[in-house]
């Protein structure tokens, strides 16, 4: 049986930023980690400054600042002066066509080079940036630009002929339009601009925009359970959450080499897929293709990945692919692992640290907290299936709504361990999202006075251990009432996932007129193991041994594929709704093929 802890081993020669967790909790200021960026006059701060410029003037202007893989094989190495000189090009391309300070630019493209000097361009230029998965449906894709107001989209001839063309006229704001990656020299879609040329004819000279720390930077859009998505917007001074959590939680060092696989159309490809490794001046890795097992095992490798940022469904997909193909290769640099997306089940946990010979390290986080608030670092133990403790900086509580007339008046904090509430964060930390785009009202509920000052209400239910460490339970909204108990479905899933059949599971609560909701759990297996009756008879058996009665499934289907997110979250609400015959909802952020 294995222990209820990984024990953490610390490198003497490269000993982790965050070494004293609790002295550094104590010590940490934000103000303290604004001063460790350069900062613009007037005291003004602008991210492309931070991440690209102050490199590109001093000794690191010619280290690779982003190798780019193409699918094909191909590669290229951008260094910080490469990047600052293409990124001036592109601040200056979107003057001339006519964007100015606080307009919104779109981003619908894949891994591409363009994208990456696209978000650094923009915001040089003071422009917003919002970017778009590429996957994405033309509804989903004109629903998002008619709320931001898009005033330019960035995308390839490929997409806009797939996905735009037939909207172009449904968005009003639209009035630019550049295609990236024309480099075959075919003709540029009517009504759009040729990428190439614009940055051939502008100037890799121009003065990055002072901007305020409160002025808008990014606008991340993330899918309600139900209507409109909803634009989280944030500012330059995200900067200081993003700099100070790729040093603590991601443990970035001077030398690194990082790979982020998060696609950049959605919030952890942005923070931390982008910006925080550009802040810390390492070298990035940005892969083109599509998952490919062996592959990344080449790339991990090949270029000698140190720290590695990827995503549950990934890692079950690398375990699906069985540990004959990882142990083929030796990852001689790789130190430290982390992933975020969805909680991480022990089972993974445990494989990271069996497999590749280093434990992966779960964090916690949302889109609205713009980065890493909770994470196993490199200085705690590892309680698999735990998010970790909070970061230095962020104070996080678990609380008790009070709601009047459907209303929430105020919250009790739960001070005891181990008893189940809603993950609530003190307000002010510099990531913080400033607003829901044109839905104040929806915004200010998300926060509550209480006596330990203003808190951000989360929606994530957890627990609290009595060594500070946190767990997951589930969504509020995710969490299943059966028979008196309140059932977290990851505890489901996780047990469930321990069977070597299981590859992936998904599990709701379905109406059950005698307690109220029954659990019901959806599960993919591994290949060589075939769905049977006396499988489904297997496993509800070995989840009753492993939960309990009154916490285990009383049903289990098998599926080919879960419904998931492009960010890798099971979408238990789609499987609700589709058990139940009820309408789906947003389904924008849904992964193909589910």
């Amino acid at each position: 049986m294995r222990p209820p802890v990984i024990r953490k081993k610390l490198d003497a020669l490269r000993p982790p930023h965050l070494l004293d967790f609790e002295r550094e909790r104590t010590s940490f200021s934000w103000s303290q980690a604004r001063a460790e960026l350069q900062g613009l006059p007037g005291g003004a701060l602008n991210i492309a400054h931070e991440a690209v410029e102050r490199h590109a003037r001093g000794a690191r202007a010619n280290r690779v600042a982003l190798r780019w893989l193409g699918a094909g094989g191909d590669s290229i190495d951008f260094t910080y002066a490469d990047l600052s000189a293409l990124s001036n090009r592109f601040a200056d391309a979107l003057t001339r066509v006519g964007l100015a300070r606080g307009d919104v630019l779109f981003l619908l493209a894949p891994r591409i080079p363009e994208l990456y000097i696209a978000v650094l361009g923009a915001l040089k230029a003071g422009v917003v940036v919002s970017p778009l998965f590429s996957a994405f449906g033309p509804e989903p894709i004109a629903t998002r630009i008619r709320l931001g107001r898009g005033r330019a989209l960035l995308t390839t001839r490929s997409l806009y002929e797939r996905k735009v063309a037939s909207i172009r006229t449904q968005l009003e704001s639209l009035q630019t339009v550049l295609i990236a990656g024309n480099h075959e020299g075919a003709p540029v879609p009517e009504g759009a601009l040729g990428l190439d040329a614009l940055l051939d004819a502008a100037s890799e000279r121009f003065d990055t925009a002072a901007t305020r720390p409160d002025e808008l930077a990014l606008l991340h859009f993330t899918s309600g359970t139900t209507g409109k998505p909803k634009g989280a917007m944030h500012v330059h001074e995200a900067v200081v959450t993003h700099y100070a959590t790729g040093k603590y939680a991601l443990d970035l060092h001077d030398d690194d080499v990082f790979w982020c696989t998060a696609d950049p159309g959605w919030v952890t490809g942005m923070s931390y897929g982008v910006i925080a490794p550009l802040l810390h001046g390492v070298t990035m890795i940005v892969d083109e293709a599509e998952f490919d097992a062996e592959r990344w095992y080449r790339i991990l490798r090949d270029e000698r990945v140190t720290v590695w940022y990827t995503a549950p469904t990934a890692v079950r997909m690398l375990m699906k692919a069985g540990t004959e193909l990882a142990r083929q290769f030796r990852f001689d640099r790789l130190r430290f692992v982390a992933s975020v997306g969805e909680p991480l089940n022990p089972e993974a946990v445990w494989w990271g640290h069996e497999v590749l010979g280093l434990p992966i390290h779960d964090n916690w986080w949302q889109t609205e907290t713009g980065g890493i608030m909770i994470a196993n670092t490199p200085a705690l133990d590892i309680k698999p299936g735990s998010m970790g403790k909070p970061l230095p900086g962020v104070d996080a509580f678990v609380v008790r709504r009070r709601v009047e007339n459907e209303s929430t008046v105020g919250v009790e904090i739960i001070d005891a361990p181990d008893e189940e509430g809603e993950l609530a964060l003190r307000a002010g930390w510099p990531s913080m999202f400033r607003g829901y785009l044109g839905n104040e009202e929806r915004y200010r509920k998300c926060f509550v006075d209480s006596p330990r000052g203003r808190l951000y209400l989360t929606e994530d239910l957890v627990r609290r251990d009595a060594d500070g460490y946190f767990w997951f339970v589930g969504r509020a909204d995710d969490v299943i009432k059966s028979a008196g108990h309140l059932i977290g479905p990851f505890e489901v899933e996780s047990a469930l996932m321990e069977h070597p059949a299981v590859a992936e599971a998904g599990v709701i609560g379905k109406p059950d007129p005698v307690i109220g909701e029954a659990v019901k759990a959806f599960v993919s297996l591994k290949p060589g193991f075939a769905a049977s009756e006396a499988l489904r008879l297997e496993l509800l058996g070995h989840a009753r041994k492993r939960l309990g009665p009154a916490v285990a499934p009383k049903e289990i289907d098998f599926t080919t594929t879960l419904p998931r997110t492009r960010s890798g979250k099971i979408m238990r609400r789609l499987l609700r709704a589709r058990e139940l015959g009820l309408p789906e909802g947003d389904t924008s952020t849904l992964e193909s093929g589910g």
